[in-house]
């Protein structure tokens, strides 16, 4: 895709959306990076649903302390691998109570030192929480980007380095939502809705579904 194309389909997504949000629920720092950890092969909803009671509770990591990895397992237990995720989150709340004071940690390298807490995860809590111009890959952002043309990757990593290097400056912090979005709601896996997608006519997807299949 063209340095100007680029620029157009973020111009036209920010138009749609100027601001965009992650659809997690949380209300401070610490319960982003609580709910992000347990959206990991869960979806949103399926995390709000759980954090909503939970989040009621807990507001600091002694919170989550305090409620024990038995009483965690009880909110969460609608959640794929809750097990395994709330070992890491009573884990990831000891070591922010020991090392960080209770608070997270504004820096990538030490986001990823803890427990189930990968790049993805510490890119979407540096986006969200503090402001960083930063590209969480997930599935919709992978397909979007090698769909399009956008970002190409063989892999999550590529396609971040990709959308690092080509994405405008005006369009930095507010792309990975965007484009979450897009892949959530529009160009979705199995059928694409091209026949109302903003940027249909900048998108190098050869298999275009330009008209909406009748039920």
């Amino acid at each position: 895709m063209k340095t100007a194309d680029i620029f157009e389909f973020y111009r036209r997504l920010a138009e749609a959306n100027p601001d965009p949000q992650t659809e997690l629920e949380f209300g401070n720092t610490y319960q982003l990076l609580v709910a992000v950890t347990l959206s990991a092969q869960a979806t949103d909803v399926g995390v709000n649903k759980a954090t909503r009671a939970l989040f009621e509770i807990v507001k600091t990591p002694q919170d989550m302390l305090d409620l024990g990895e038995e009483g965690l397992k009880d909110h969460i237990k609608t959640i794929g691998l809750f097990n395994s995720k709330a070992k890491n989150v009573m884990a990831m709340a000891e070591i922010l109570v020991r090392e960080h004071g209770g608070e997270v940690p504004a820096d990538r390298d030490e986001l990823v030192k803890l427990p189930g807490v990968g790049r993805k995860t510490a890119n979407v809590v540096l986006n969200c929480a503090f402001g960083a111009e930063t590209f969480a890959v997930d599935t919709h952002i992978f397909r979007v980007g090698n769909r399009t043309g956008l970002a190409k990757g063989k892999n999550v990593t590529a396609v971040e380095r990709s959308l690092e290097k080509k994405t405008p400056k005006p369009f930095r912090v507010g792309a990975h939502h965007w484009l979450i979005l897009h892949g959530r709601y529009i160009c979705k896996a199995r059928t694409p809705e091209c026949w109302r997608c903003p940027v249909v006519d900048l998108c190098g997807f050869k298999d275009k579904i330009l008209e909406k299949k009748k039920k």
